[in-house]
C-alpha cells in the first residue's frame, strides 16, 4: 500500500470515519470453549456488572489539570470492601496465574470509568503499599469482536497479549507506551526522535493492521513504545483498542494511513521513505507475519474456523468489505465469503501466500 501514489490522510475523505457506536457481540459457546482450552476463560472474583454499582463519579483530570475522558467512580464502603479484595485477587490472577502470596502489600488506589468508549471500560489502578509503585489493568464487557482482535494480535503481531474472560466480563492488561496523539503533540518534533525509524515502524504497523483487518487505528487507539538501542532508539507502535476487528465495511478503515488523526505519521513516511523502502518494510512485516502464521497455524486455524461461523458485523458491512477487497486485489474469490471470519481468513491467504510459500520451500530444503 503506497503512501504517495494513493489517497491517504493528506486528502481527507469524510467517509473514512468508523461507526460511532459498535454493538456488543456475545461470546458464543464455541469461542468460549476455545478460550477455556487456551487458558483465557477462568472464574474471576469480580464481574464487570459488579463495578457498575458505583454511587457517583467525579471527572478525572491529568497531571496538568486538564479534564480527561475518564471519571473516578466512588462506591459505598460495604460494596467497596467487596470489590477491592476481588480486584486485588484479579490482578494477581492476571499477573501471576493466581499466586496470592504477595497480595497483602497491594491495594486498589482508584477505579476510573469511561463512558466514551464502546466497551465502557473500567481502569483499575493497583498500588504497592510499600513503595507506591502502581500498575493498571482494565475490566470491560466481553465482546466477541474484541476477543477475536486480542487473539489475532497475540498470534500475528510481535506483541504477546495477556487477557482473561469470564462469562460477560473481559479483563485486559495495560499496554505501556505513549498514546499516539500525545506522541504527536509532545515528542514527534523532539531532537532525540529518530524520524526515519519512526516512519519505518508506521509503515509496518499500517501493514499489520491491513493484513489482519484491524480497524480504527486512529492515533489515540495505539501507543508508541520507545526502546533505547546501541546508538539510538527503536520504536514499536502497538494497538490498544481491538473492538474494530473486521467490523467495518470500508477497506480504508483498516489502513491507519487514511485517518486524519495520523497525518503527521503519514507525512513523516512520505518525507523520509522512498517507494522502494516502503515496499521493503512492507515485505519484511508480511514475512514476519507469515512466520507467526506458520508457527501457530493449528491454534490460528481453530480460531478462524470459529470466527468464520460467528456473526460479528452487519450483513451490509460484510458485503461492502468483501466487494471492495475483491476489486482491490482483483480476486473475485472474496465475494464467496459468507462471514467476516471468512474474509479475514481469505485476507491472510491473499496477503501472505507468497511469503508462506517461501517459508515452506526453505523449510523443505532444511529438512532435506
Amino acid at each position: 500500500m503506497s503512501f504517495s501514489d494513493l489517497q491517504n490522510a493528506l486528502q481527507p475523505d469524510e467517509t473514512n470515519k468508523p461507526s460511532k457506536k459498535k454493538p456488543i457481540f456475545p461470546v458464543n459457546d464455541r469461542l468460549r470453549n476455545y478460550l477455556k482450552n487456551h487458558g483465557r476463560e477462568i472464574k474471576l472474583p469480580v464481574s464487570y456488572r459488579d463495578l457498575l454499582h458505583f454511587t457517583y463519579s467525579v471527572p478525572l483530570k491529568d497531571k496538568h489539570g486538564k479534564e480527561t475522558l475518564w471519571e473516578t467512580a466512588v462506591y459505598d464502603m460495604k460494596h467497596w470492601d467487596f470489590i477491592r479484595e476481588g480486584l486485588v485477587k484479579m490482578y494477581a490472577t492476571l499477573k501471576t496465574e493466581g499466586d496470592l502470596s504477595f497480595v497483602g502489600h497491594l491495594d486498589v488506589a482508584r477505579i476510573d470509568f469511561c463512558s466514551f468508549a464502546n466497551s465502557m471500560p473500567f481502569r483499575i489502578r493497583i498500588v504497592n503499599k510499600f513503595n507506591d509503585n502502581y500498575d493498571h489493568y482494565y475490566v470491560k464487557q466481553a465482546d466477541a469482536t474484541r476477543v477475536y482482535g486480542l487473539e489475532l494480535e497475540h498470534l500475528l503481531s510481535p506483541n504477546r497479549i495477556t487477557y482473561l474472560t469470564h462469562l460477560n466480563t473481559l479483563v485486559e492488561e495495560h499496554i505501556p507506551g505513549i498514546p499516539g496523539d500525545v506522541f504527536i503533540q509532545n515528542y514527534l518534533e523532539d531532537s532525540f526522535t529518530n524520524k526515519i525509524r519512526l516512519a519505518k515502524e508506521f509503515v509496518k504497523f499500517n501493514e499489520r493492521c491491513f493484513v489482519r483487518l484491524l480497524g480504527d487505528m486512529r492515533s489515540y487507539n495505539f501507543v508508541v513504545d520507545i526502546t533505547p538501542d546501541i546508538e539510538d532508539f527503536q520504536y514499536r507502535i502497538r494497538a490498544i483498542d481491538f473492538d474494530q476487528q473486521s467490523y467495518e465495511g470500508r477497506k480504508n478503515l483498516y489502513l491507519p494511513q487514511f485517518f486524519k488523526e495520523n497525518l503527521p505519521f503519514v507525512e513523516l513516511a512520505i518525507k523520509h521513505l522512498n517507494k522502494n523502502s516502503v515496499e521493503q518494510y512492507q515485505m519484511e512485516e508480511r514475512t514476519m507475519m507469515a512466520f507467526r502464521v506458520a508457527s501457530s497455524r493449528f491454534r490460528l486455524m481453530e480460531l478462524l474456523n470459529i470466527m468464520s461461523k460467528d456473526k460479528i458485523s452487519p450483513s451490509e458491512k460484510l458485503l461492502q468489505l468483501k466487494t471492495s477487497l475483491a476489486e482491490y486485489f482483483k480476486a473475485p474469490i472474496f465475494n464467496k465469503c459468507a462471514s467476516m471470519g471468512q474474509v479475514v481468513k481469505r485476507q491472510l491467504k491473499q496477503t501472505l501466500q507468497k511469503n508462506l510459500a517461501l517459508i515452506q520451500k526453505n523449510l523443505g530444503k532444511f529438512e532435506d
